[in-house]
């Protein structure tokens, strides 16, 4: 890649909708946006609360990414993919398990014999994977202060965060997929 190529996605495994005080649990694999089964009453009668109950991965395409801590490199890689996750409270290895799938097998890089721009995943690209825990992708605005009352709590997050560490890992090489410091404060 010549230049930084930019692509964001959000996996949002399983999805809680709230429309009209029913609630409708839908399972999104294949696509980024839910929309609620429409009905013959015509409108919703108001606002739609949506509500995240698992794992979120932000990736984004990169020609090198690096994470430092208090001024010192950490983890560095060169084309791959940048991959903030997110934990929910609820979350369980079935979550880990997929995000993993998809971080590894999304068709993000062109192919050079074939002229396919969306063809070829990060392993057939032999390119890297750094991976930064991010618990602000859980955080919710309640008037002007940030919550994160959803996100998992530090003493289990930590842990389940290294268990996908080495799920990805195991999944492609060891060497190819590299992460930041938990917890640190990380540029």
């Amino acid at each position: 890649m010549s230049s930084i190529n930019i692509g964001i996605m959000q996996f949002q495994h399983q999805i809680t909708l709230h429309c009209e005080s029913k609630q409708h649990q839908i399972f999104a694999r294949h696509s980024a946006t839910v929309r609620p089964k429409r009905t013959n009453r015509g409108s919703f009668g108001g606002r739609r609360k949506q509500t995240i109950k698992s794992m979120r991965a932000v990736v984004q395409r990169v020609a090198s990414a690096s994470v430092e801590v208090e001024g010192r490199t950490v983890s560095a890689i060169g084309p791959g993919l940048l991959v903030l996750v997110g934990l929910h409270e609820t979350d369980v290895e079935a979550d880990a398990e997929y995000i993993c799938r998809k971080v590894l097998n999304m068709r993000l890089f062109p192919n050079e014999k074939t002229g396919k721009t969306w063809d070829q995943n990060v392993m057939q690209k032999s390119y890297e994977v750094l991976l930064v825990s991010q618990f602000t992708l859980y955080g919710v605005l309640k008037g002007n202060k940030p919550d994160f009352h959803v996100a998992m709590p530090p003493e289990a997050a930590k842990p389940f965060y290294a268990s996908l560490v080495e799920k990805i890992q195991k999944a492609y090489r060891v060497d190819a997929v590299k992460d930041g410091v938990f917890g640190a404060k990380m540029k």
